[in-house]
């Protein structure tokens, strides 16, 4: 392995973020592989879910949409709200219901309304939840013209625990040089008819430092993680999006992608 990538690997693998819980836009829904046509149910919520942190309340979101054998289909009319239940709090979220019958993949996207942080400016998080049926791939490697975009370079859908994934972090379609993102493991199963996370979690960690890694892209805009444990991962580009005020307060674009892992059996 070139000393590079096993650099990159080791700092995603024990750096953690300065901020021990990060925010993520969570686009999620149970399985990202599916054999037969079905309906998949979504939840949207914009918390901290490797520990299950502060729920923050979600405006309504500028679009929702999926791209599928390169053919787009606006999703926004679909979402309903709803309140979800942290444990520290509740807080407004989304929810929707989409269909896939096709083969091949289905690339959902979410572009929320910007988030006010108070002392720290407005966030606004790009995100990608990438969904194959019939093992048919087809969009999972093309951009889709996001102003903050995570490109996987490996099938996000396709991974077993231990594999490395890699990602080319765009804005307005050009890498990233350096770029960091954060890495967070979705650390309690969702109750979907409860709409809230399980209060148990899978890992118990050391300290809440270890809850968010943290690595770097290359000069190239590309970077790499050893996925540890089968489960859902979330990746964070930071500050990279082309437009940085909203409101008279400072923007930080960001760009969000979800994969799954599976155990190797």
């Amino acid at each position: 392995m070139p000393v590079s990538i096993r650099i990159l690997l080791t700092a995603a693998l024990l750096s953690s973020a300065a901020s021990a819980q990060a925010h993520f836009q969570l686009l999620y829904t149970p399985q990202l592989n599916h054999a037969d046509p079905a309906t998949l149910p979504f939840r949207m919520v914009f918390t901290h879910p490797a520990g299950n942190g502060k729920v923050m309340d979600m405006a309504d979101p500028e679009a929702f949409f999926v791209v599928h054998r390169e053919e787009r289909t606006d999703l926004l009319g679909q979402l309903k709200p709803i309140t979800w239940q942290g444990s520290e709090n509740q807080g407004r979220a989304f929810e929707a219901e989409i269909p896939v019958r096709r083969n091949g993949d289905y690339v959902f996207v979410l572009t929320p309304a910007p988030y006010l942080e108070e002392g720290e400016g407005y966030i606004q998080q790009f995100t990608k939840t990438i969904v194959n049926r019939g093992g048919a791939p087809t969009d999972w490697n093309e951009p889709v013209g996001l102003p903050a975009e995570i490109l996987p370079l490996v099938k996000p859908y396709a991974l077993y625990a231990g594999m490395i994934f890699s990602g080319q972090v765009l804005s307005d379609g050009e890498p990233v040089p350096g770029a960091e993102i954060e890495v967070e493991f979705m650390n309690h199963d969702v109750i979907l008819e409860q709409n809230t996370l399980r209060a148990e979690g899978h890992l118990d960690f050391p300290s809440p430092a270890f809850e968010t890694f943290v690595t770097q892209a290359d000069a190239n805009g590309i970077f790499h993680f050893a996925v540890p444990r089968a489960g859902f991962w979330g990746f964070a580009a930071l500050d990279i999006g082309p437009v940085t005020e909203y409101q008279g307060e400072a923007l930080s674009q960001e760009a969000v992608i979800w994969v799954q892992a599976h155990e190797l059996r």
